[in-house]
């Protein structure tokens, strides 16, 4: 079902959120010289490289220029053998779908034990304010189901496993080598701070902020300042601008406030995503602006 999803997405979002300055992705290139950073329509998945190791953060859209744009970067899909899931939203794992063109299907997936349960059809995805059930995810990628606090090796690669409910029940971040935090969809920033994530798409809102509020006291006791990097909305480094709106949830109803004018009218419209950009310097992060 990814195929119909992405392409269901690709109308109906598109008209939906015009305007509404909530999705901001990042164009295709690197953030720096471990993260590289690949857009589809309103998504970003990333790949995180260390040594002779690449790993891939989330499997975005069933997504029809995806091997081209990973060309960009210079990776070559054969070579993904891990891939760490946030959660399992259309727009997260549609790639590793049995639909797709399963460029990844030796690769292992990586996601938290509670998460996998939308994957068994033990419990079913809602979203619209818990009103549309979305369609079961189906893969036949060897899994690996993590649990809240797990710590991984791979290759020389430390990822630390966090679970963040709320967006969905098992949403988990990837903290890797304590210097790069993957939220996928537990952060939104706005230009005057970080929000809890879309009210519409969460399963619980107020745990959704609960999470954030957890990710915030656990970087800042252990005196961590990762990039922290979403799944929507770009990056930053300034953990007091990631949280600085964690006890609010970004509005997918009305336009938001404060205005951003840097966001994208139609984040679907990828007409400045060119391989040419993405081969020129590094991605900057999240510009704040105070009204």
């Amino acid at each position: 079902m990814s195929k119909k999803a992405s392409e269901f997405q690709f109308k109906v979002m598109s008209l939906g959120y015009r305007g509404k300055e909530i999705f901001k992705p990042l164009n295709t290139g690197r953030i720096d010289e471990h993260v590289s950073c690949l857009r589809e329509y309103i998504a970003n998945i990333f790949f995180y490289t260390k040594g002779r190791e690449t790993i891939m953060i989330d499997a975005g859209y069933n997504y029809g220029r995806l091997k081209e744009k990973m060309k960009w970067l210079d990776i070559d899909p054969s070579s993904i053998r891990h891939i760490l899931i946030t959660h399992q939203d259309t727009d997260h794992v549609g790639a590793v779908e049995t639909d797709s063109d399963l460029l990844f299907q030796n690769a292992k997936l990586y996601l938290s034990e509670i998460e996998n349960r939308y994957l068994t059809g033990e419990v079913r995805r809602k979203v619209i304010f818990g009103l549309y059930k979305l369609p079961m995810v189906k893969t036949d990628n060897e899994k690996v189901l993590l649990r809240d606090g797990d710590i991984l090796t791979i290759g020389d690669i430390k990822v630390e496993c966090i679970l963040v409910p709320g967006h969905t029940w098992g949403h988990m971040v990837y903290l890797i080598d304590d210097a790069y935090l993957f939220t996928g969809d537990t952060i939104w920033f706005g230009p005057d701070g970080g929000y809890s994530f879309i009210n519409s798409l969460a399963e619980d809102n107020e745990l959704a902020k609960q999470s954030l509020a957890k990710l915030e006291r656990l970087l800042r006791e252990r005196t961590l300042k990762p990039k922290i990097i979403t799944g929507h909305t770009g990056w930053t480094d300034d953990l007091d601008f990631a949280f600085a709106k964690k006890d609010q949830v970004c509005n997918s109803l009305k336009k938001q406030r404060p205005h951003d004018p840097n966001a994208p009218y139609d984040g679907y419209v990828e007409t400045d995503d060119t391989e040419e950009a993405a081969r020129s310097g590094y991605l900057k992060k999240v510009i704040p602006i105070y009204e």
